[in-house]
């Protein structure tokens, strides 16, 4: 079965290559793939660092209260961050000095043999669904402790894995699995994970704390785009999303004469894919790029820029979580409940469906399936100031009720850390 993985991996890494090189067409862009590091290569780092992998945004954000805590409790410690995604490595650049960001390599052997040459971590903390033979067999040889912390994994994510068996088996040997919940602990037990090494710890995304000063950008926006106009945002959308989106909002404006749409695609290198279709649509609209741009006659802002869509969910009236309508499996749906949003989602939620079900019991947030229930709940909303803040503030009271993952997982770390170094 191995053997089977590595074939299947030389494969794909090549290809995966080849197209992040079409869309390095900038030189902003080309900075941005890092190609080398897909490979394991990149400068000798110096210490021994504690290493964070977090494939893309939604991990990023989960980790950096990991990687707060770190530095405040230990500041001593350099911090390594790795992601997957373009998007998460932006986002992970944001995270301050001391921090080192570099891109996951291919979980190829050579590839993982440089970048822990080159990296040699003390101790691996591997967030959520990150599962790499290879990688977790290289660590385990060399003596890296390797935790997978907010640990989670779907029925169908399960049931993919377990076609892998042995290899799976020994990819998790002396891996702690500190899982979101009983039921992904059970669904780790199942695919080979050691059942001591296996704790119920949370979702770290729960304890992700807004920034001090979220209110004020979010006001700056609001007052920018829309001074005395109903706003939502329809944040990290995939393809097909958008022309619901756009549909919805026509019956939104048809009540809420002037509300303003923002529409964040999940992927930067759909841009000019929503901007070319808002154009064939004939929508009035503006990119957040270009600011200088009137903003008076348009329907719609496109948010065509990394990392302030947190902004954009505090300056809202409501929000709509992407990657539900569409079988991608919803995105963070925290994010806007943490600001007192009321958050309208569709039905596909597999990525974190103990979350979602979670809000949606507490009737924080509103499921919909097409674009007519949509715009009937946002005119709802947007109609009722008073509906809308007791929505989002049953939102905000989930996140503070779960809380407390973040301590249970330094709990797992600090033995790990205190330990002499390998």
């Amino acid at each position: 079965m191995r053997w089977l993985y590595l074939i299947a991996v030389y494969l794909a890494a090549p290809l995966h290559a080849a197209s992040l090189a079409m869309r390095a067409r900038s030189a902003r862009h080309r900075r941005g793939a890092r190609l080398a590091e897909r490979f394991g290569f990149g400068a000798p780092l110096a210490g021994r660092p504690v290493w964070i992998h977090a494939a893309s945004v939604g991990e990023v954000q989960a980790a950096s209260t990991l990687v707060k805590a770190l530095r405040t409790r230990r500041p001593d410690l350099p911090i390594l961050l790795t992601a997957f995604t373009p998007t998460g490595a932006a986002r992970a650049a944001s995270l301050g000095p001391g921090v080192t960001v570099r891109y996951l390599p291919y979980d190829l052997p050579g590839s993982v043999r440089r970048f822990l040459d080159r990296a040699r971590p003390r101790l691996a903390l591997i967030l959520e669904t990150e599962l790499w033979p290879t990688l977790f067999r290289q660590c385990h040889r060399r003596g890296i402790p390797l935790i997978i912390a907010s640990a989670r994994l779907s029925h169908r994510s399960q049931r993919r894995y377990r076609r892998f068996g042995s290899l799976l088996r020994e990819a998790l040997r002396g891996v702690v699995i500190a899982a979101q919940s009983e039921t992904d602990a059970a669904r780790f037990l199942a695919i080979g994970a050691d059942p001591q090494r296996t704790h119920v710890s949370g979702n770290l995304k729960f304890d992700c704390t807004v920034a001090p000063d979220i209110g004020v950008r979010g006001a700056r926006l609001r007052a920018l785009y829309a001074p005395g106009r109903p706003l939502w945002v329809a944040g990290s959308t995939h393809e097909g999303e958008e022309a619901v989106m756009l549909a919805a909002h026509r019956r939104v404006c048809a009540a809420q004469p002037g509300a303003l749409l923002v529409i964040a695609p999940r992927h930067p290198q759909r841009f000019e894919t929503v901007a070319a279709l808002l154009a064939q649509q004939g929508v009035p609209h503006v990119r957040h790029s270009r600011s200088a741009q009137s903003v008076q006659s348009a329907q719609v802002l496109l948010l065509d820029t990394l990392g302030e869509l947190i902004d954009f969910y505090a300056a809202a009236d409501a929000a709509f979580v992407g990657g539900s309508l569409v079988p991608v499996g919803g995105h963070n749906l925290l994010e806007p409940a943490a600001l007192g949003r009321p958050i309208v989602t569709g039905p596909h939620q597999f990525n974190a469906a103990d979350i979602a079900q979670l809000l949606v019991a507490r009737g924080a947030v509103q499921f919909v399936r097409d674009e007519a229930e949509l715009a009937a709940t946002l005119i709802a909303w947007l109609s009722d100031p008073t509906q809308r803040a007791q929505v989002g503030a049953r939102g905000q009271a989930v996140v503070a009720e779960n809380r407390g993952a973040l301590e249970r997982v330094l709990a797992l770390i600090t033995p790990l850390l205190d330990s002499p170094e390998r």
